[in-house]
């Protein structure tokens, strides 16, 4: 095959673009404005405040970490939402739920071996060691035989009760049919996934959960350290454990913070910012809850100094992950129709050089998510294979990674994507059909660990992402048809470059003895993706100004169909 001269074509291409008026104020002009203005130092310290606590929730720790939230916000001008006067644009309410289940916290625990001096656990050093939902033991500990169950199987020839089960695999299942049913005391077991690097991480606990039950007694997991400490002793004879838990489980109410930033010109219009607050860790998710603290904190300053202003709503959620999302979506049927964007902040504030991993965008599901290559891979966290039915075309993808990219090379600071994945807030927005981003970490060692502490977190990384966050938010809800013009040229350039990409991935597909009419499907999968994201823009159409921004859209989408035809071509030889 001859190759086309790609980047001449895109060059030459580019040329016949129209030339348009520019937004009146630009994504560049917020990102300049917030550099000054937001430094990461509230969201530092909102971290390490939620860090201290072991967060479930309805526990203490998550409704300290809640009303810390609160507080912020009422010393940052926003006024509770049942004293506000239709004039008070910065209002938040806490909400009350009770729970269907009892909440759980640990106050304390360990686990010796008997004839041993040192404990095999303890929670002084390993807070993740036992299972969200286990009660305490007695007083004094419970101490009984340890015995090794390799697989359910075994549960059928090996008596159990009143003992305590070791197992590495299929905990749950185990923990159901051994415990519940066959009378163990209690479960230990080791499952740390391999990208927590346990051979270097011994001391690593990443934490499990039982699921609640009334018959409930407890799970310890183990560190790769102390599940060798225990395999060993084994294999010398039995094995005798003594089990320490003081834990609380008690009825309480859920909280959920919302807080929103009243639109000036179209409030029933909105985007969403949304952060879990449970989970035990420093970056997950506290980081996230405190970047979005201090981005509407920061926000109401600049609104209040009239160095900004928001044309449209801005709201952000702290609760329980997913659910709270989902129920904001779902509750309200008029307040979800006005919803335009979703962005999710979920392990946003690490120090990479030593948790490993990349800042993430996670794209809403596009083509690289069923055909996944190139530059394009899964973190370790993995993705199911999509369909062509499950894409989500859509502009935001490509403005964020722009405006993300556009910080990254400011601050030094490396951004990357990978192809939709799920398992946090952004699930709940695209699932109501409302464009949703994950902002993350992956890979990281320290995932789920008692590793996940405030020194692996970074001031810096915080700063940026809150930056860059904000800045693209305010651009968003500001948005006109010339913002959209703007954001069509980004989508524009995105798609040539993919499609160079692809047809360049594709050539040698074909060489290596793939089907042509596989790898041209790829390629117009792509080209009927960007087609789609480049007509998503007219979202943000001034009713004055639909006919040069149609305009714009048809000619970024000649240019995008002529490369792909091109392409196609070049591949059916």
């Amino acid at each position: 095959m001859t190759k086309i001269p790609i980047f001449l074509f895109i060059s030459l291409v580019a040329l016949g673009w129209t030339q348009t008026k520019n937004s009146a104020v630009t994504t560049d002009d917020y990102l300049d404005i917030l550099r000054a203005n937001l430094s990461g130092e509230q969201a530092y310290e909102t971290t390490a405040f939620m860090e201290q606590f072991w967060r479930v929730v309805g526990n203490e720790g998550f409704n300290k970490s809640i009303h810390k939230v609160a507080e912020s916000l009422k010393a940052a001008g926003y006024v509770l939402e049942e004293n506000a006067s239709n004039t008070d644009r910065f209002t938040y309410r806490l909400e009350k739920r009770p729970l269907q289940h009892p909440t759980w916290e640990i106050l304390d625990a360990n686990i010796s071996l008997v004839g041993e001096n040192t404990p095999l656990l303890s929670f002084s050093t390993n807070r993740n060691m036992v299972y969200i939902n286990s009660i305490s033991t007695p007083k004094n500990g419970i101490t009984s035989e340890v015995i090794y169950v390799e697989g359910i199987d075994d549960l059928q020839r090996i008596s159990v009760k009143g003992k305590i089960i070791f197992t590495e695999t299929n905990a749950t299942d185990i923990y159901k049919e051994g415990v519940l049913k066959k009378g163990a005391l209690g479960i230990i077991t080791y499952d740390n996934p391999d990208y927590l690097k346990p051979h270097i991480n011994v001391n690593s606990i990443q934490f499990r959960s039982l699921s609640f039950d009334p018959k409930n007694t407890w799970g310890i997991a183990l560190s790769y350290s102390a599940k060798e400490r225990l395999k060993a002793a084994l294999e010398k004879g039995q094995v005798y454990a003594k089990v320490y838990i003081a834990s609380k489980v008690y009825p309480s109410e859920e909280l959920t913070l919302v807080a929103n930033i009243k639109g000036s010109e179209i409030p029933g219009e909105r985007l969403v910012f949304s952060a879990h607050v449970q989970e035990p860790g420093a970056n997950d998710n506290a980081s996230g809850v405190g970047v979005q603290l201090e981005m509407a904190t920061v926000a109401a300053k600049l609104i209040r100094n009239g160095g900004i202003d928001v044309q449209r709503t801005m709201t952000f959620i702290w609760g329980d992950e997913i659910i709270s999302t989902k129920r904001y979506l779902q509750e309200n049927e008029k307040r979800a129709k006005g919803i335009k964007w979703g962005l999710s902040l979920d392990m946003v504030g690490e120090n990479t050089a030593i948790t490993g991993g990349t800042f993430l965008i996670e794209k809403m599901p596009d083509p690289s998510a069923i055909w996944t290559r190139g530059k394009d891979k899964h973190t370790d966290w993995g993705g199911n294979l999509l369909t062509l039915e499950d894409m989500r075309p859509h502009y935001l993808n490509d403005y964020m990674i722009y405006n993300f990219l556009k910080q990254g090379k400011e601050a030094h600071w490396e951004v990357n994507t990978n192809p939709y994945e799920g398992g946090s807030d952004h699930t709940p927005f695209l699932d109501n059909n409302i464009p949703g981003l994950l902002f993350w970490h992956f890979t990281d060692q320290f995932y789920h660990t008692d590793g996940d502490r405030l020194d692996k977190v970074s001031q810096e990384t915080l700063k940026n992402v809150g930056i860059a966050s904000l800045a693209s938010a305010l651009t968003l809800i500001n948005g006109d048809s010339y913002t959209a013009m703007d954001i069509v040229k980004i989508v524009r350039d995105a798609a040539t470059n993919r499609l160079s990409e692809e047809f360049l991935l594709s050539e040698k597909s074909i060489k290596s003895g793939n089907p042509a009419e596989s790898e041209i499907a790829i390629l117009k999968a792509w080209e009927d993706w960007y087609l789609k994201a480049i007509a998503s823009t007219t979202d943000l159409a001034s009713p004055e100004n639909t006919v040069i921004l149609d305009k714009a859209i048809l000619e970024a989408q000649a240019i995008i169909e002529s490369q792909s035809k091109m392409f196609v071509a070049e591949l059916e030889k």
